[in-house]
């Protein structure tokens, strides 16, 4: 296993749906507004696209994602329990506010659709559907979903359609013990990602990449 990455979870974000799109929504009931975080993404355009949709694959695609968990993710970048050298200094600027709108702009966007390596989509709907029951992996279906949408009241993040770069970069890191923002999951990726095999890992990310 290869690269790693740290984070615990941000403060927890409410979400409700109002009228379709996840709004993120401050402890104090800051609401994170979609129109207003157009205008402050700009400068996550260079990496993460202007609708979020990432053309390098290492950056990771936002749009669609739930406001609740982009807002966490920035939160973390800030306060430094995530880290990366290129977001702390974009995260650094943000204000509370700045993060919820940001966040619900990326929300409203629609992904693009990707497609999965066919010599691999059969390994990776396995594991993704039924998980690795003779060594204890767990189905990721369970908690991301048939479709891979996640479940923001859950804090499981929408992966569909996510580039299989990054998401291999996100396994490799959480099997490594450098990624640790599932603290408050009994450290549910870690377990799981350090339990599958490098060509499992890439046929995983594969499959998810051709989630829509």
């Amino acid at each position: 296993m290869t690269t790693k990455h740290s984070a615990r979870l941000g403060p927890w974000l409410i979400t409700l749906i109002l009228g379709g799109p996840w709004v993120a929504l401050s402890a104090h009931g800051q609401e994170g507004s979609a129109e207003a975080g157009r205008t402050k993404a700009v400068t996550c355009a260079a990496c993460h696209g202007v609708d979020g949709n990432s053309v390098t694959p290492d950056w990771p695609m936002l749009a669609g994602q739930h406001a609740s968990y982009i807002a966490r993710q920035l939160r973390a970048f800030k306060n430094g329990e995530r880290t990366d050298v290129t977001m702390k200094p974009f995260a650094d600027l943000l204000s509370d506010q700045d993060v919820l709108d940001v966040s619900a702009y990326f929300a409203t966007q629609k992904p693009t659709p990707k497609g999965a390596d066919p010599a691999l989509a059969n390994l990776g709907q396995q594991i993704y559907r039924r998980g690795v029951p003779e060594r204890g992996i767990a189905a990721c279906i369970a908690c991301h979903g048939p479709q891979g949408t996640g479940n923001p009241l859950a804090a499981y993040p929408r992966i569909s359609g996510q580039h299989a770069a990054y998401t291999t970069k996100q396994l490799n890191a959480y099997a490594s013990g450098d990624r640790r923002s599932d603290v408050e999951m009994n450290q549910m990726m870690r377990n799981i990602a350090g339990s599958l095999f490098e060509d499992e890992i890439k046929a995983l990310a594969s499959y998810i990449q051709g989630l829509n």
